[in-house]
């Protein structure tokens, strides 16, 4: 009997690659309204927490859906229909969030950078001071239009000493890049199951400081992206108010209690950058060009300029042949593909990538 193909090797910002334990995790049948899986669920919000050490001053709201879903909710949520928001944009899901407050029918303002250049906390300051309507600012913590990292540090610190609530889309940092709640001003921090998690696609969770949660109570004009009023359901009861998806909340539980085995965040992270250390050393030697300068390159995902007479889909055909997936750029001015580094990963795998991609290349 001809045994089944290897499944491939995602090289993607999420879904990404899982590990057995994590999928193993998905094959039980949970009822939602049973005391095991609402026992899960407070797990699942008390390990969230205190990834970020935000245990004293945050509650943590899970919601079902993509990453977008709960930067949706989260805007729709906790910037009010009488406040302003004022979105750093230097990729693509900056505009995505200018794009959602708009739809959700919210004043939104726009600082913008360039694609190659990291957000630059000096104007922040500057247009908070001149426009005292602004009540919130968000901000991409990596953005994986390009794997460009932004200052969160600094830019929290600029928007708190302005007296602004701070909204922070950290979907491809959490879990990996530092975030302290207890250190930095972070009003509400969003990310999903599916990148530094490990989990698989399909829930998203905002970490909200509860007094600012407590006060967006009647906020939103959507009955299922209403954080309020889905954080209140789990104080009440422990219970989610719409259908749970089980078995994705016991994946991510399961990748979390792996995530403290592998020793956390810093662990985790460690090897995010030896992946990207291995894969950058072999793409150079290979004739490639990292688009972001090193110093503003996070060890999450890679976008590379694609040299001439190199087309994209032939290069990912090749390489999907060989059980690699990789990633299309999503740059408007340069033509580029991306590689994630993150997933359960090793630099085995990005020398397996590596030996592929120079086999791909060779003359034939």
């Amino acid at each position: 009997m001809t045994p089944p193909p290897s499944p491939p090797i995602l090289l993607t910002p999420g879904p990404l690659t899982t590990q057995i334990e994590t999928r193993q995790a998905m094959l039980r049948d949970w009822g939602s309204r049973d005391p095991a899986f609402i026992a899960l669920t407070t797990e699942l919000r008390r390990r969230l927490l205190a990834i970020a050490a935000g245990e004293a001053t945050h509650v943590a709201v899970p919601l079902q859906g993509s990453g977008t879903f709960i930067v949706e909710a989260a805007i729709a949520t906790l910037v009010g229909p009488g406040d302003k928001l004022l979105v750093l944009v230097n990729g693509a899901y900056g505009d995505r969030m200018v794009t959602i407050a708009r739809r959700m029918g919210r004043a939104v303002d726009v600082l913008r950078w360039p694609e190659d250049q990291a957000v630059d906390p000096a104007p922040i300051g500057e247009r908070l001071a001149a426009d005292p309507a602004i009540t919130h600012v968000a901000l991409v913590h990596c953005e994986t239009t390009t794997g460009i990292l932004n200052p969160l540090a600094e830019v929290a610190s600029v928007v708190a000493g302005a007296g602004r609530a701070f909204l922070l889309d950290a979907m491809s940092s959490f879990g990996a890049l530092p975030i302290d709640l207890a250190a930095t001003p972070v009003t509400a921090v969003l990310a999903s199951s599916n990148k530094c998690l490990e989990g698989v696609p399909g829930l998203g969770f905002a970490l909200v400081e509860a007094a600012a949660l407590a006060a967006a109570a009647g906020h939103s004009p959507s009955l299922s992206f209403d954080l309020h009023a889905q954080w209140r359901g789990f104080e009440t009861d422990g219970q989610w108010r719409f259908t749970p998806p089980v078995q994705v909340v016991a994946a991510l539980v399961e990748a979390l209690r792996l995530l403290e085995a592998e020793g956390g965040p810093a662990a985790r992270l460690a090897r995010y950058q030896d992946n990207f250390a291995t894969l950058w050393s072999g793409m150079r030697r290979l004739g490639f060009q990292l688009f972001l300068p090193e110093g503003l390159q996070a060890p999450i995902i890679a976008t590379f300029h694609l040299p001439p007479g190199l087309a994209f889909r032939p290069f990912y055909d090749a390489l999907a042949e060989r059980g690699f997936l990789i990633y299309p750029g999503k740059l408007t001015q340069a033509e580029t593909f991306r590689i994630g580094c993150i997933g359960a990963l090793d630099r085995r795998d990005f020398d397996r990538l590596l030996a592929a991609i120079a086999a791909v290349l060779a003359p034939a």
